[in-house]
Parts: structure tokens; C-alpha cells; sequence
């Protein structure tokens, strides 16, 4: 008789397992649905950065021109002094204190003409730039720290997501 039990057993599993078999469909997509989630902090992260800029100026120097030279004096001092020197000497020596009264006459007339040529101030602009770091930063993103079904998790986010933030939760059966 216990034979007779064992093939029914084995039959009737059989014929469950199969009728079973049908209906048994795996899940091909996990379900997915929206729920809100409580914000634990929101830190902002920064970048620097540097947008470098020119700084100029316009300095004013001074420089010491002297006017223009004059040679009247020298060339009246020359004729002058060729004249007087013309008057010594005979001969030879004449024609000699001729030419050294004339070279004397000459100096002598150019230092007396210029001698109160004076130096004037002249004034002189020049713009001087340098380039000057402009450091900055903004704001890039938030690390975010949110509670879910009492886990925390991380994540960075472009935005403050205020108190609470937006979660898609997935679904899926765990077929081990």
C-alpha cells in the first residue's frame, strides 16, 4: 500500500506542477512610483574661479628740454674777432692772428648768446596697466543628504531641493 501512496504523491505533484506551469509568468519590468522624501541637509558646493582684469593709469613725469641753440652770437663773434685779431701781427702772422681772433670771437659770441639758455620743464604722459586677479565663486551644485523608509542616502543636485525632494522608487521582485 505504501507503493500505491507514493505513485498518487508523486501523480498529484505532477499534475499541480503542471497545471502550475501555465500561469507562472517571471516579471519582465520593475514597477516604478514617485514619493517624497525628507531633505536631512543641503550643503552648497562653490568653484572659484578668476576673470583676470587690466588695470591702467596715466602717470605724468617730466623731462628737461634745453631750448634751441643760436648762432648769431658765434657768427658775430667770429667777424668781431677776426677784425680785432686782423690788427696784430704782419705778414704771415697777420693772416695767423686773423684766423685766431676769429676762432676766439666765435666761442666767445656763442657762449655770451647762450649762455642764458635755460632748460624748460617739459611735461610727459605715459599710461602704465598691469593685470590685476579678479577671484569669484558660485555656486555649482548642492550635496544633499535625504531620509527615505529610515535610510539616508547622498546625492548631488544642480539646485536646493528645499525640505523635501522627489524620489522614483523601484520595485522588483527578488528571485533568489
Amino acid at each position: 500500500m505504501k507503493t500505491t501512496q507514493i505513485v498518487t504523491a508523486i501523480a498529484l505533484t505532477l499534475t499541480t506542477a503542471a497545471a502550475w506551469a501555465g500561469h507562472y509568468r517571471p516579471a519582465t519590468e520593475p514597477m516604478a512610483f514617485s514619493d517624497n522624501a525628507r531633505v536631512v541637509s543641503s550643503t552648497p558646493v562653490y568653484e572659484e574661479y578668476n576673470e583676470p582684469r587690466r588695470d591702467c593709469w596715466t602717470e605724468r613725469n617730466y623731462r628737461y628740454e634745453k631750448d634751441n641753440r643760436s648762432y648769431g652770437g658765434a657768427i658775430l663773434g667770429a667777424v668781431v674777432g677776426g677784425v680785432v685779431g686782423n690788427q696784430f701781427g704782419k705778414g704771415g702772422g697777420k693772416t695767423a692772428a686773423t684766423a685766431a681772433g676769429a676762432a676766439i670771437g666765435a666761442m666767445t659770441g656763442d657762449n655770451i648768446d647762450n649762455d642764458d639758455r635755460g632748460a624748460r620743464r617739459v611735461p610727459v604722459e605715459e599710461e602704465r596697466c598691469r593685470t590685476v586677479d579678479n577671484w569669484s565663486r558660485r555656486v555649482v551644485g548642492y550635496d544633499v543628504v535625504y531620509r527615505y523608509q529610515g535610510n539616508e542616502y547622498t546625492t548631488f543636485l544642480p539646485y536646493d531641493p528645499g525640505r523635501s525632494l522627489k524620489v522614483k522608487v523601484m520595485v522588483s521582485v527578488d528571485e533568489r
